[in-house]
């Protein structure tokens, strides 16, 4: 395989996924398109500490959404039931609040909004979340006559660069950072595209008639080994 395989990133990598894919003979450049702060009011502090007191059902979607809030539990074990997204969100989870607290993880918002639903003895959630969340979640919960309390945790904001570098592929990660990138950006034809999960696959639509690949499992992992497979 030639060395000259050029990826551009759009969220931060840690090095040993930059070393792997180094040692496949390709290139990632790193580049993000949005960046993400906590909300830091005092009213969504206390919703938070609040939510902390309670037995309840939580819902994480987002890796930030669980930081945001394990920043103000110092250190207590709520007596929660957990519902999150695989690999970085569920790990996140179990650090701070422990793995027995997981009642159900899925790959998707959709598959997750499912999961609850099936459980009968559900009648109201707790959604810890982001200012630019998708509907699916709290839409299918809802026409499954269960509660959503959506507490807004963190904000998302667009970062925009001109990309002159022509790459084989860019990987994305959410749908606003594809949002982000196609604000000022077009692509070659020839670029493929990777796509942490479908609902951002579906956003790339929205912009490019390239090819896109979508991983298979969520988590900033199974995407990048899925561009090395591919371009090896």
């Amino acid at each position: 395989m030639q060395n000259d395989i050029s990826i551009l990133c759009t969220r931060p990598l840690n090095d040993e996924l930059v070393k792997e894919a180094k040692a496949a003979g390709i290139a990632i450049d790193i580049l993000s398109f949005i960046e993400t702060s906590p909300v830091q009011t005092k009213s969504v502090q206390q919703e938070i500490e609040q939510a902390l007191l309670l037995s309840a059902t939580v819902v994480f979607t987002s890796m930030n959404a669980v930081e945001a809030v394990a920043a103000w539990h110092r250190g207590q074990q709520p007596n929660w039931n957990t519902y999150c997204i695989g690999t970085t969100t569920n790990k996140l989870v179990e650090k701070y609040f422990g793995e027995k607290h997981i009642a159900g993880t899925a790959n998707s918002a959709t598959e997750l909004a499912e999961l609850i639903a099936a459980d009968r003895f559900i009648d109201n959630v707790i959604f810890f979340c982001g200012d630019q969340r998708r509907d699916e979640l709290p839409a299918i919960l809802e026409q499954n006559n269960i509660g959503v309390n959506e507490i807004v945790v963190y904000q998302t904001t667009a970062v925009s660069h001109p990309v002159d570098k022509s790459y084989h592929g860019i990987l994305f990660f959410s749908p606003s950072a594809v949002t982000s990138f196609f604000s000022i950006n077009q692509l070659p034809s020839q670029t493929i595209l990777f796509a942490i999960g479908n609902t951002t696959a579906a956003t790339i639509k929205q912009f490019s008639n390239n090819k896109i690949i979508t991983s298979d499992f969520p988590g900033k992992e199974n995407l990048v080994q899925k561009m090395i497979n591919y371009f090896t």
